[in-house]
């Protein structure tokens, strides 16, 4: 199997967090072009917080693409020039007021690479503490809520965790764990 060839590109808008672009690319098989639309953002982040207690700390905000209230793990954009562990920390403290002095990745994902070009970075922050008030942006209203680990899993099986990202960084986490007994 080959990959398509881009025969041109055009950016279509631009957007607060994200930009759009039209590929024209020739398909190896038959050789013929078609469009497809992507996506374009900065990395992302989501960190799992887990506290010395075993419990995690979760979000719960308004997400307007499903019109609803949605339970998360702190996350957010990698700003321009930024690493990915410092926009875990940055995103942790200004979304909870938690913070942690063990940050561990969990690798990173393709969000939606059909229409994205983006990866999102996992983290675990361990033994997270609470030392400020949520520092939170104009769009953002946000609810914290502390956990035991424990329900977590059970919480998607019923799915009132239902956030595709938010499921696979805990999945890595999971696995982590299970792995080290």
């Amino acid at each position: 199997m080959k990959p398509w060839k881009r025969i041109e590109s055009e950016p279509m808008g631009s957007y607060r967090v994200f930009t759009t672009r039209r590929d024209r690319s020739s398909s190896p098989r038959t050789g013929l072009a078609h469009d497809f639309y992507v996506i374009e953002s900065n990395d992302w982040i989501n960190v799992v917080p887990v506290t010395a207690e075993g419990d995690v700390v979760l979000v719960r905000q308004f997400r307007h693409g499903v019109r609803e209230l949605v339970l998360e793990i702190p996350g957010g954009i990698v700003e321009p020039g930024e690493a990915p562990e410092h926009a875990a920390r940055r995103e942790l403290l200004e979304e909870t007021g938690f913070a942690s002095n063990r940050l561990e990745s969990l690798g990173w994902i393709y969000p939606n690479p059909a229409i994205q070009e983006n990866r999102c970075h996992l983290f675990v922050a361990h033994e997270v503490e609470k030392v400020a008030e949520p520092s939170l942006d104009e769009t953002e209203e946000i609810e914290v809520i502390r956990l035991p680990l424990s329900q977590v899993e059970d919480m998607i099986e019923r799915g009132e965790l239902n956030h595709a990202l938010v499921i696979v960084a805990l999945a890595r986490l999971f696995a982590r764990l299970a792995s080290r007994g």
